[in-house]
Formats: structure tokens, sequence, C-alpha cells
């Protein structure tokens, strides 16, 4: 088994096998994911059994393992063969092969997947996205249910009042402590140059609710449970043909009515001139 687990390496994820053997014994940030997942499990449901779920950036398959013993179909995507190939391997171990699917996907590729889920894990990828929302706006047409978020962040947890209009040059209250906000990282942290946004507490909700979800519980560090609100669905201003043309879908039909309101609003009111 150790054999096996070497010639595998290396781990990012550290599992506890069945057979009592660890894949990153001595991983640099401790027994990780699992006291992430200490952290959150209370949260979901004993039960998932019929759950369809998409574990997005699923690396060893940590996650999809802790929620396929628990009944639900997970379908687990990464970018990297590498991780793919341990996860096929671990689900093995623990007999799970048959509730974890793994494909090679971007999470942009779930734009085009003819399903939805009934739980979306999205954890630790937000970050690493060069156009994070877009990510966003895909998943919560896919969601049924619930979705577990967690991303790198700026520190703080205020949230400033935000108006429902303001004027163009008012814009010194962007600067306010608690505005939504994204720091843009242009080189590297912690030596990866994959890390490129950290938004503060206020941004990860006032983007949740432009993509009609509602943060309803934070189980731990820099992790948010969200469900979907048909009342924050039914108030998306977003452009239904920028979506369709970011996903390669045709658009030509949907800005019909982006076109078709133009006229209206720059006659509204201030339209932005210098």
């Amino acid at each position: 088994m150790m054999q096996e687990i070497e010639q595998l390496g290396p781990w990012f994820h550290n599992l506890h096998l069945p057979n009592g053997e660890q894949t990153a014994p001595n991983h640099r940030l401790g027994d990780f994911p699992a006291f992430k997942w200490r952290e959150l499990e209370h949260a979901i449901p004993a039960d998932l059994t019929g759950w369809e779920v998409l574990d997005i950036g699923c690396n060893a398959g940590f996650y999809s393992i802790e929620l396929a013993k628990r009944g639900a179909n997970v379908l687990g995507i990464d970018v990297d063969p590498h991780y793919l190939r341990q996860a096929a391997w671990a689900a093995k171990q623990f007999g799970l092969e048959d509730r974890i699917e793994l494909k090679q996907m971007q999470v942009y590729d779930v734009a085009r997947l003819d399903r939805k889920f009934d739980l979306i894990w999205y954890m630790g990828v937000l970050y690493h996205l060069r156009y994070p929302l877009l990510s966003l706006d895909i998943l919560s047409q896919k969601l049924r249910k619930m979705m577990v978020f967690q991303t790198l962040s700026m520190p703080g947890t205020e949230v400033a009042e935000a108006p429902e209009d303001f004027d163009l040059n008012d814009r010194q209250r962007m600067l306010e402590t608690g505005w939504p906000k994204m720091a843009f990282i242009e080189k590297k942290m912690a030596g990866d140059i994959t890390n490129w946004w950290a938004p503060n507490h206020a941004a990860i909700e006032a983007m949740m609710r432009s993509c009609g979800l509602r943060v309803i519980q934070r189980p731990g560090h820099e992790v948010y449970l969200l469900e979907l609100d048909e009342e924050l669905q039914k108030q998306q201003q977003w452009n239904q043909s920028e979506y369709l043309s970011a996903t390669g879908q045709d658009w030509t039909e949907a800005v019909k009515e982006k076109v078709g309101d133009k006229n209206q609003y720059m006659v509204s009111g201030d339209n932005g001139k210098q």
C-alpha cells in the first residue's frame, strides 16, 4: 500500500485510508483537509441518499469520498490528471467507485453539462480563477439546493449598507470600510502565480446575492453555506447575452432584450457622460 501511495504522490490531500495508512501525514498544513471538514461537517445533512453532488477542484477526492459516504452520487472535477488518478485510486480503497464519477474539466465547462446538482462543493477554487464571477453565474444555474463555498479573502467582516443607486460622482463611498471589493494579486502570493483574487466578506455576500444565492450559515473560517433564493433570482440584473457568449452558447436572440431597453436607459438619467 505504501508503495502505491508513493507512486501516486505528491499528495495535497491527506487521506486517512481504511487500512490506517495516510497519504500525506507530514502535510505542511497539518491534517488537511480533515481539519476543514471538521469545521463544517455538522452543517451538511447526514443522509445525502439520492443527492447529486458536484465537487469542483476535487483534488485527491477527500470531500467527494466524505459526501459519497453519506450516500451522495458525486461528480468530482479537476483540471489536473495527477489529482484525478489519485482520486480514482482512493475511491476504490473506500469501495465508493460506483458513487464517485471523475472528469477532467474546468469549472466553466459546467455550463455545458445537461444536469443540475443538489449540492455544489466549491472550496479553494474561486481565487485561482481569472473570471471568478462567471464561475458563480454558471454554478447558480446548475444548483438545486445548497452550495458550500470557501475562498481566500481579505481581512475583516464589515458590511456597508449599499444604496440601490448612487451618483456617478459619489465614488468616494466605494472606499468605505465594508464596501464590496476584491483585491487583485498581480504577481504571487505564497509562491503561487494562480492566486489572483481576495474578495472581502461584503463582496462575497454581494456576489452571491447577485447570482441568486443567500448565505444561511458560516460554519468555519472563510466558509459559507448558501441556498438558492427565488426572490433574489427574480431580481437578477445580469446580462443573459453576455453569459451565453462567455460560455460559448448562442447569444444573438438574448441580446435583443438588452439593446431594446438601451434607449430607455440612456434617457432615464445620467448615462455616464463626462
